[in-house]
């Protein structure tokens, strides 16, 4: 038996199916926010930032160990030349005392030479430390954007939610008019096909946007008013008003 309903019950698939348009684009929406866009690029920013900033961290270490590893050399060489020096003045020997000379004159070369890379390194430990620092003021200062931009985000699902929220309402209202194997009929044939009513405006079907022809024009005029029928195009169910022009 075909599915019949009243042309006013019908005319509330109309309302249904704009509800349910909007909430598709409520959703497309809340998918394709700008703040969305910015928070991931952001983020993908933070990585790069914060990767910088530990490669930045880890030269500096690398310089300390360094620095650390020079100093306890300098130490050793200090405390042999001390050592030497206190014997060469105590010793007697011309042979000790040439073979002390000698020792300390190559101290004082070893010496000079680790005091040389010291300073080298205390200069590249400034300059590292300067850039730890501009790299974690960076870092702090990219994190409070993206903080930012979360908020924008958060504000705009916000209104987005509520939205639908509003839109889903109305529509548990609408459908709630609407008997249940004529809603039955429209929930299917717009998951199949997209729409599930479509107005017939001046002889066009406002889902497929085409013009009926003739032979489907006169299927439709000999149509019951009550009877629940499939626009030929879009296969939503074609809702008629004064408006279709039969």
């Amino acid at each position: 038996m075909a599915l019949k309903a009243a042309p006013e019950t019908q005319a509330l698939l109309l309302d249904l199916q704009r509800l349910d348009t909007l909430l598709t684009q409520i959703a497309h929406r809340a998918r394709t926010l700008p703040e969305r866009a910015a928070v991931a690029a952001l983020k993908e920013d933070a990585e790069r930032i914060k990767a910088a900033s530990t490669e930045t961290s880890g030269h500096l270490e690398d310089a300390r160990i360094e620095l650390g590893r020079v100093e306890s050399d300098v130490a050793v060489v200090e405390k042999r030349i001390a050592r030497d020096t206190e014997r060469l003045q105590a010793s007697s020997s011309v042979k000790d005392i040439q073979g002390l000379e000698h020792e300390l004159e190559s101290l004082r070369v070893r010496l000079a030479n680790l005091e040389e890379i010291e300073l080298a390194v205390m200069e590249r430990i400034e300059l590292l430390e300067a850039a730890a620092t501009g790299a974690r003021e960076t870092l702090e200062a990219h994190a409070a954007r993206l903080e930012a931009a979360q908020h924008e985000l958060e504000t705009a699902l916000a209104t987005l939610v509520a939205e639908r929220d509003h839109a889903a309402a109305d529509r548990a209202t609408v459908a709630a008019r609407i008997p249940a194997d004529l809603l039955a009929l429209y929930d299917t044939q717009r998951e199949r096909y997209g729409y599930g009513a479509s107005l017939l405006r001046a002889r066009v079907s406002s889902a497929s946007g085409v013009t009926l022809t003739g032979s489907d024009l006169d299927q439709v005029r000999r149509a019951a008013p009550d009877d629940v029928i499939l626009c030929p195009d879009s296969s939503a169910i074609l809702v008629r008003t004064a408006e279709s022009g039969l």
